[in-house]
């Protein structure tokens, strides 16, 4: 016997594409997604011949599976059942706390996004802002590094453009890992940056759970060969000088590794330094209030690079002088001791980067301005300049000598339109209340002038 039953028009639609869906999630999508990951797994093998560093399995494995891995590693369950004790939870409670930590950190790598999206645009931001340059023995030390270890590049923190830099000048070798602190967990930059390979990081965090998490992520990281980029000092410096390392990740790292079995790790000291620094005054005053509430915000960075942008399709140019990258000599951990020390490692490090620092026009007119009125001329500027590099301790100087002197008069033009200094009477001083902005500059060498007493800024 049979009926007709009558039902609205929206209800049948909705059955329409509950039935679609299900179709396309059993026969379709599972197609789909195996041909485009096909043709990836194609891609990175073609990539990998050109890399000095192939891309690691690890790196490229599914998200969903590395989260299961790091949340079902025995050190991780071990974590969890302690928060549970410690806590007066239910393990399943305390497991899905570790899950949520595991989500936050595990990044979801995509080759194409970086090689295709995201060198791209680090190398036209680091042309567009600087003039780029290297260390003259950035290749020579590249070159040294084992091809079966696992390489860390440890970085002084001086801008947010280090990260746009060192990924730009990295992208021959490698795909650079990240960790990324709490400032860009803001949409849609989080999607973004973990899809370039970069974890969060909390880096106020206290829990032990946590720490566990992220200590087993980073350690698994590491034995899977993934090149990484580390700041020991953890943050941004807020004077312009090397900042105390602190021993977080490294020490992670230490936990994990064995001299006697897996990979070695090769840490990479690198230096750098800007003739111009685009967050200082938001630093300075960070550092005069003796915080690190910075006043930055995502929208105004969007605007500044969107009226550049605009500029330079407007044909004017406007770097803002010198970024300088060098790297210091490789660190092995296998060579370095049989039990390796998180704080002498970390010290050893700053070291190296302190020694390779590139000395840039800003700092050294930094020095000089602080020390008193400059003189306008050629002769004067030459005069001045090489009495700096002489009483320093620096082996090499970033710039040539025969550029030196247009890239000093270019600088003071740059330090003038920003009312840091002013020419008079065929004289450059200091305007008032920004003696501060120079000696946050001439702080980033000062280390090469110990033991003098001469300009402010410079003990």
């Amino acid at each position: 016997m049979t009926q007709i039953v009558e039902i609205p028009l929206w209800l049948f639609v909705l059955i329409l594409l509950f039935a679609a869906v299900t179709a396309l999630s059993h026969f379709l999508l599972p197609s789909v997604r195996w041909f485009f990951r096909r043709r990836l797994e194609r891609a990175v093998k073609k990539l990998n011949t050109r890399l000095t560093r192939p891309i690691e399995p690890f790196k490229l494995a599914r998200r969903y599976d590395m989260i299961q891995r790091l949340i079902y590693d025995p050190e991780v369950t071990r974590a969890i059942v302690n928060h549970a004790e410690r806590n007066n939870v239910p393990e399943n409670v305390a497991f899905e706390k570790a899950r949520r930590y595991a989500r936050e950190i595990v990044p979801s790598f995509s080759a194409l996004a970086y090689f295709g999206f995201a060198i791209r645009i680090a190398r036209w931001l680091g042309n567009t802002f600087y003039d780029v340059r290297t260390g003259p023995e950035n290749d020579e030390r590249l070159a040294k590094l084992s091809p079966d270890a696992t390489v860390i590049f440890a970085m002084n923190h001086r801008s947010n453009m280090d990260y746009v830099l060192v990924t730009y000048l990295a992208a021959r070798a490698s795909a650079l890992s990240y960790a990324v602190g709490e400032w860009a967990r803001v949409w849609p930059l989080t999607r973004l940056i973990k899809s370039m390979g970069a974890y969060f990081i909390r880096r106020k965090a206290r829990g032990a759970l946590y720490r566990r998490v992220l200590a087993r992520y980073v350690q698994m990281a590491t034995e899977g060969g993934v090149t990484q980029a580390v700041f020991p000092e953890g943050g941004l410096s807020l004077n312009g000088r090397l900042m105390p390392p602190k021993m977080g990740l490294l020490s992670y790292i230490l936990e994990g590794f064995d001299p006697n079995e897996g990979r070695d790790v090769m840490f990479v000291p690198v230096a750098i330094n800007y003739d111009r620094v685009l967050e200082d005054r938001v630093l300075i005053a960070a550092n005069e209030r003796g915080d690190r509430k910075f006043g930055g915000k995502v929208s105004v960075v969007f605007k500044f690079v969107v009226h550049r942008t605009w500029q330079r399709f407007r044909g004017k140019k406007f770097q803002f002088g010198t970024a300088a990258v060098t790297f210091g000599e490789p660190v092995s951990l296998r060579d370095y001791t049989t039990t390796p020390d998180a704080e002498s490692l970390a010290t050893d490090l700053m070291t190296r980067i302190e020694d390779v620092m590139p000395v840039v026009v800003v700092p050294l007119l930094a020095r000089a301005l602080l020390a008193g009125d400059l003189a306008c001329d050629d002769t004067s500027l030459q005069t001045v300049l090489d009495a700096q590099l002489s009483a320093s301790t620096v082996k090499t100087s970033i710039v040539p000598p025969n550029e030196l002197i247009a890239v000093a008069n270019h600088a003071l033009g740059q330090l003038a339109e920003r009312e840091i200094v002013e020419l008079k009477d065929g004289f450059w001083s200091i305007l008032p209340n920004n003696r501060s902005v120079l000696t946050f500059y001439a702080s980033s060498i000062a280390h090469y002038y110990r033991g003098e007493e001469g300009a402010e800024g410079t003990e």
